[in-house]
């Protein structure tokens, strides 16, 4: 019924607003990890080449050069303001739009309508198994992209690429990969050696895309050169006598793509300080594995609040803890995630690097079934001007 109500609510939005997707080139980026810089990225790379372009991503919607608020712990919003965009982006005569999707606007209808030019997976891994119950299921729910797009770019080196390219049903199938052999690939070591490992595959969704819209080699190799991740994507936020670093991940497989590259970060005899907690109401079957992969590339492991909502913080802590456990490493817990922060910085010492995960640009965190203003980098700050002379 939920389901129903969400695609009736997306048909009375495209009717209300006209179907604004037509007048546009609409790009649909999906996946469990790396969509939010993808989405930055194809808008960079559309912005250099001297397009007209607006999105919509985790992080905020642009639209006509206009930025605006998409609500809190939301990817892609409800289909009125999705349709609403669309329909500012199609009066102000832009020619493209990004458009961050989830398995969960997906599986709800909430994209209906909307007629995808371009559809990019980036990867399917652990995710959402608390909505989806089953991993086909979130395979399944993700693939409801290509029924609506023209052409279909996929990962071939991701696990979920046998199964997605049984699900699309057109002949515009496009691959990009680092490994094996696809339509798209790229030696990055010849390229850009600045971009993280794990960002790789995220450039080369980005490129791949632009190559389909006709995008000149050079535009995008320069394109890469002035990008900037987007806000708590790999973000330094401090690098003087140790580093803090900020990052969105909040699953096994960004956790195993994010903390080894931190550790080619890290001097000789220097420590990986982890902070971070998993949120309530959320998939618990992953939180093991957090946990396991934070301890096995972690020295100290501070586990606190991440939108604990009705779950004991406790519990979801205790969860974590045993996959933390599994590989010989211990962890404290620090309920308030201020307390957790101000605690890694304490502990601090020169050429240690303090990654704190989970919450990024987000500014708010739920306990109960409240919202309470936060801002991971001001918690920073407040920590560093206690225990750091700046």
């Amino acid at each position: 019924m939920k389901n129903q109500y969400h695609l009736l609510m997306a048909v009375f939005a495209n009717l209300y607003y006209g179907f604004p997707s037509r007048s546009l080139k609409v790009i649909g980026v999906t996946g469990t990890d790396g969509k939010t810089t993808t989405t930055h990225l194809i808008y960079h790379i559309l912005k250099s080449a001297g397009k007209s372009v607006s999105m919509i991503s985790t992080v905020y919607a642009k639209v006509a050069d206009v930025r605006y608020d998409t609500g809190l712990h939301t990817t892609t919003p409800s289909s009125f303001l999705v349709q609403k965009l669309l329909r500012l982006a199609a009066e102000n005569r832009e020619e493209y739009f990004v458009l961050e999707t989830t398995s969960h606007a997906l599986d709800q209808n909430r994209v209906w309508g909307i007629k995808f030019l371009i559809s990019v997976v980036t990867n399917v891994t652990h995710e959402h198994l608390d909505y989806h119950r089953y991993f086909d299921q979130y395979l399944k729910a993700k693939a409801k992209i290509f029924k609506q797009s023209k052409t279909c770019l996929l990962n071939v080196d991701d696990h979920s690429y046998d199964f997605l390219k049984q699900e699309i049903n057109n002949n515009n199938v496009y691959t990009y990969g680092l490994v094996n052999k696809a339509a798209f690939n790229l030696d990055f070591g010849k390229i850009d050696g600045r971009i993280a490992k794990f960002n790789q595959y995220n450039y080369l969704a980005g490129y791949s895309v632009a190559r389909l819209l006709n995008i000149e080699e050079s535009v995008i190799f320069k394109s890469f050169s002035t990008f900037k991740l987007p806000a708590g994507r790999l973000e330094f936020v401090y690098q003087k006598k140790f580093s803090i670093v900020v990052d969105f991940a909040h699953t096994p497989n960004a956790f195993s793509q994010l903390l080894p590259e931190l550790l080619k970060h890290l001097k000789k005899d220097a420590r990986l300080i982890h902070v971070f907690g998993a949120a309530g109401l959320r998939d618990r079957s992953k939180r093991f594995e957090m946990g396991r992969i934070s301890g096995q590339y972690s020295d100290e492991i501070i586990l606190t609040e991440e939108d604990y909502r009705t779950e004991s913080l406790y519990k979801i802590c205790e969860q974590i803890g045993k996959g933390i456990n599994s590989v010989q490493k211990k962890y404290i817990i620090k309920e308030k995630r201020q307390d957790a922060i101000n605690y890694s910085i304490k502990i601090a010492k020169p050429g240690d690097i303090i990654a704190i995960t989970g919450k990024a640009h987000e500014k708010s965190l739920c306990r109960g079934k409240t919202e309470f203003p936060w801002d991971e980098k001001k918690a920073i700050n407040v920590a560093l001007k206690k225990y750091v002379i700046l």
